[in-house]
């Protein structure tokens, strides 16, 4: 199994203005801003339309309009990006493949309150919650 990487879900070098090495180089990537089209790449990874995965951010649909004119995303909008990668990455190397990894986050989840988990990544605590819950999938504690 290849591994899928968050550069690679957010469309690789053709997309970010550098290439982050470590965890901290995202730091200056999201800073920066991330290209507009990175949110396209993501949403094909995912197969959602662009539309939906800035509405999974909490983007709305005119902000995304005028993102998309402008080219970058805020340092915000970057940082749920980056965030929505991050999870689709975990989901996949617990679930041992992308594609599992993103029927997964698509699905209710009771340990989530019968939420989707991709429903609840617009947020820094829904994102650590649905961390969490792989985490505990992967060691086998269910509850």
């Amino acid at each position: 199994m290849t591994a899928v990487t968050v550069e690679a879900l957010l469309g690789g070098k053709g997309v970010l203005k550098r290439r982050p090495h470590s965890d901290l180089d995202w730091v200056a990537v999201v800073r920066e801003g991330i290209a507009a089209r990175a949110l396209d790449a993501i949403a094909s990874s995912l197969g959602l339309a662009p539309s939906e995965v800035a509405e999974h951010l909490g983007i709305a649909e005119r902000t995304l309009a005028r993102r998309r004119r402008s080219g970058t995303l805020t340092t915000e909008e970057s940082a749920k990006l980056v965030r929505l990668a991050r999870v689709t990455r975990r989901a996949a190397e617990v679930f041992e493949g992308h594609d599992t990894g993103v029927h997964w986050l698509k699905r209710p989840n009771r340990a989530l309150g019968g939420e989707r988990p991709l429903d609840l990544l617009d947020t820094e605590i829904g994102a650590e919650n649905v961390l969490d819950l792989l985490g505990r999938i992967e060691h086998g504690v269910f509850s």
